[in-house]
Formats: C-alpha cells, sequence, structure tokens
C-alpha cells in the first residue's frame, strides 16, 4: 500500500511538471498557432473542466434564488405576525377606551407588564406603571374593559403589583346578577398538571343550598367589604362541584379576564369604588341552547324580530327626546360644543364638578 502511495505521488508529479512545460511551450507560440490549438484544448481536454464550471453558476444562482425567497417569505411572515399584533392591540386600546368612556372618572390607566416564564406556572402578580405620585394605593381595584382583574398589593412612587385572581390571597365577595345569589370567589388552586388550560378557574363557594345557578350565569361583585364595588364582572358559571354537605353550593366559574391578554388595565380609586360602577359592565349575553325555554320557535322568528325591532325604535325616540329637552333647558350662554374636546385634558381622577347657574 505504502509502494502504491509512492507511485501515485510519483504520478502526479509527473503530470504536474507535463502541465507546467505544456504551459510554457503554448505561451512561447505565436499567436497564429496559439489560438487553434487553445480552441482545440477547449474542445476536447477542458470540456469537461467548462461544463464544471456552468453548472457550479448555475448551482450558485439557484442557492442564491432560494435564499431570497426564504428571506422574502419571512419578511411577509413577520410583517403579517405584527398586524395580527397591531390589530389585537388596536381592538384591546379601543376596549379600554370604551371603558374609559363608560367610567368618566376616578380611574387611573397603567400598562400591565408580564415577566418570561414558563408555561406550566400559573402567573398570579402583574407589575402596573403606575404608583404613588398617580395616585395609585394599596388595595386598590384592578379591572379591564372584560371585568376583574386583580388587587394592587405594593405601591412604589412610579410602579406598583398587582395580585390577579388567580392568586392564593385572591377573594372578592360575589352575587348573580339578580342578586338572588351571594358567594365568596376563590382562586381554583389544585389544578392537575394534565389539566393546565383549567389553571385560572375560579370557584364560587359558601352559596346558600336554596340558590341554583345554571351554566352561563354571569357573575359579579357584590360590594360586600368595600374593597370591591358592586357590580363588576368576574366570570360565567361553568358547572357545580359535588360537596357532601348539604347546606351550601360550590361553582366553578370561567373568569371573564385572561391574564396573558391583559396588556393596559384601569385601577380604580377609592371615591369611584364608594360611589360604584354600575351599568359600566353589562350583562352578558350568552346564546341560547336546544332545548333551552330561550329559544324562539320557528314560527314566533317573525314575530319576536318585529317585537324587538320596535323596542329598539322605542330607545331610540326616547334617547332623542331626551337629547332635545337637554339641550332645551341649558343655562349657559357658550355652546359646549364650540369648545374642543381634544384642547382640554379631562382629569379622570376627579368627579366632575356640578355647574352652578
Amino acid at each position: 500500500m505504502a509502494r502504491a502511495a509512492t507511485l501515485g505521488g510519483r504520478f502526479d508529479t509527473v503530470v504536474f511538471g507535463a502541465c507546467v512545460v505544456v504551459a510554457i511551450v503554448l505561451s512561447a507560440l505565436p499567436l497564429q498557432m496559439r489560438d487553434p490549438l487553445a480552441s482545440a484544448l477547449r474542445r476536447t481536454i477542458v470540456a469537461p473542466l467548462v461544463a464544471m464550471q456552468q453548472g457550479a453558476e448555475r448551482w450558485r444562482a439557484a442557492w442564491l434564488e432560494s435564499e431570497r425567497r426564504t428571506l422574502q417569505a419571512d419578511s411577509i411572515g413577520l410583517a403579517a405576525m405584527r398586524s395580527r399584533a397591531l390589530e389585537f392591540e388596536n381592538e384591546r386600546l379601543r376596549k379600554l377606551l370604551g371603558l374609559g368612556a363608560r367610567l368618566t372618572w376616578g380611574f387611573i390607566p397603567a400598562e400591565a407588564l408580564h415577566t418570561e416564564g414558563r408555561t406550566e406556572t400559573v402567573v398570579t402578580t402583574l407589575t402596573l406603571t403606575a404608583g404613588s405620585n398617580a395616585g395609585v394605593t394599596q388595595y386598590s381595584p384592578v379591572v379591564a374593559p372584560e371585568g376583574i382583574v386583580g388587587l394592587v398589593q405594593t405601591v412604589d412612587p412610579g410602579m406598583s403589583i398587582a395580585i390577579l385572581f388567580s392568586h392564593p390571597d385572591f377573594r372578592v365577595s360575589a352575587m348573580s346578577a339578580d342578586g338572588a345569589a351571594f358567594g365568596i370567589v376563590y382562586p381554583r388552586i389544585d389544578v392537575a398538571s394534565m389539566r393546565l388550560s383549567e389553571r385560572y378557574l375560579l370557584e364560587l363557594r359558601n352559596v346558600p343550598f336554596r340558590s341554583e345557578l345554571k351554566a352561563g350565569t354571569p357573575i359579579y361583585s357584590s360590594g360586600v367589604g368595600q374593597a370591591w364595588p358592586r357590580g363588576v364582572l368576574i366570570g360565567t358559571v361553568i358547572d357545580e362541584v359535588a360537596e357532601p354537605e348539604t347546606w351550601s353550593r360550590t361553582y366553578v366559574l370561567r373568569p371573564a379576564v385572561n391574564p396573558a391578554h391583559v396588556t393596559s388595565v384601569m385601577i380604580l380609586r377609592a371615591p369611584r369604588v364608594a360611589q360604584g360602577v354600575s351599568g359600566v359592565w353589562p350583562v352578558p349575553t350568552a346564546p341560547a341552547r336546544a332545548g333551552d325555554s330561550a329559544v324562539t320557535p320557528p314560527g314566533d322568528s317573525a314575530r319576536a324580530k318585529f317585537v324587538a325591532d320596535s323596542i329598539q325604535r322605542l330607545l331610540v325616540r326616547r334617547q332623542r327626546r331626551d337629547s332635545i329637552r337637554r339641550d332645551s333647558v341649558r343655562k349657559d350662554s357658550i355652546r359646549l360644543d364650540s369648545i374642543r374636546l381634544d384642547s382640554i385634558r379631562r382629569d379622570t381622577t376627579r368627579p366632575p364638578q356640578e355647574r352652578t347657574p
């Protein structure tokens, strides 16, 4: 084997030397003989090398085109992701502006900062970008356009930390929309690792046995204890928990707010909590199920639509009539619509001052 390697090395050396000699000889030939000889070499000996060069150029062009298309597809996908994120953020901001318009005063807007963690962990706290300098105090309620988010636990001058409804220390007195059933809402802690989708569920405990709640019933804060105002949406009933006690019932609630989607919140001030927030969170309308008494029979669909349209027209007429009456009894000499609202900064932390005639 060593002898074969030696012979192979000698052969390569001889070939290399021969090529050098041929190159020197060809470069010394006159032009009349050099061009025909070079053309003959290109058609015979050098032809495979030329073909390899052409193939390499084509492969390089194809690879560059593939890389360009991949980058273009990645750019399009990134732009689509950003557009969806912007749409979601715009929707959240519209809902937050609607909540601020319904509250009108007594609230502090803040951004909610999430901390990156493992997907199997339960998020129990949020960092808010408003602190004592903005008027935030300890135990201030934190709400979103959908309902209850949590409660402020720690306050610093420029930031604050709030516990979510998933925190083990979170409690809120609750009631049904009609006020017939009362209880205490607790976080659902005992969630198995294979059922992580249920880690943000709530439990409505200590409900009197005579008060039976159906699935889909909305649950609101009752205002008992003065920490939460009456009428903030907490969630909806999913099912009843079977317990051996016969003097009370326990229900599983689906919270109205998803902590993963919370980016901006409102912090309620104590005067706003004391006045209440009735009508800010309306009763959600759940879709009627087959066999339910709320389902309209096929023959009465036209009648039900006619009644609904009549009620809607009556409400519109009443609103127009009330607005006309309000316009007719104005005592101010200056028209309110002549003042640009965007030129005046409204204080959202204080109640509106009553105007003296």
